[in-house]
């Protein structure tokens, strides 16, 4: 394992007003997995949400890729910081496919103004063909089964090129064969790229 990529020590950290996290200390070596279990209303995602640069911290000390929470570095943190959220309900008529959906992940190193070039295309089609959904490419996002939805989630994280990859209930709402799928695809993209890896569920099976 690598140096110290995650250190926090002895947080307390606020969510909407409230104190969700007390006391909290992780750290995490780059290339690790680490896997964090626990019940709904733990403050699992309050945790993921501190890492990636958002949070108010009340006290103690968080530093994430050699920054420090609260010094205004959130937003450049979040470049370097992939994130993929639970299933969402997304409207059949959403006028995306699945290529377009993954070049999201790309934007933020884009800038406001930049556009996207044969590079970036190019890159967006390897994640693509990485978690199994080239021949869905043109298919509107929409019209996808929940499991193949997070699989274009995961592809458009993984185009952003994160130091670090954040994976929240990725497989909350699925059947049973999308979630074992959905565990293996993670397991073996880390596996691959020794890529730093925190996996938030509240399911111990």
């Amino acid at each position: 394992m690598g140096e110290t990529v995650i250190d926090i020590r002895n947080a307390v950290v606020s969510y909407r007003e409230d104190v969700a996290l007390r006391g909290v200390s992780l750290k995490v070596k780059e290339g690790e997995f680490v896997g964090i279990i626990g019940p709904n209303g733990a403050g699992k995602t309050t945790l993921l949400t501190v890492v990636n640069g958002l949070g108010k911290l009340l006290s103690g000390r968080v530093k994430v890729l050699g920054h420090q929470l609260g010094s205004g570095t959130g937003h450049s943190l979040r470049k370097r910081v992939g994130y993929v959220a639970q299933v969402q309900n997304i409207d059949p008529r959403m006028p995306m496919n699945v290529r377009e959906v993954a070049m999201i992940g790309r934007y933020g190193l884009l800038g406001l103004l930049g556009r996207s070039g044969r590079h970036d295309w190019e890159l967006v089609d390897e994640m693509l063909a990485l978690v199994g959904m080239s021949h869905l490419a043109r298919r509107p996002i929409g019209h996808l089964s929940g499991g193949e939805q997070q699989r274009v989630a995961i592809a458009r994280c993984l185009a952003q090129e994160p130091e670090i990859f954040l994976l929240d209930e990725p497989t909350a709402s699925l059947d049973w064969k999308a979630q074992a799928d959905i565990l293996e695809l993670v397991r073996n993209i880390h596996d691959a790229r020794n890529l730093t890896t925190l996996f938030v569920t509240h399911d111990l099976s």
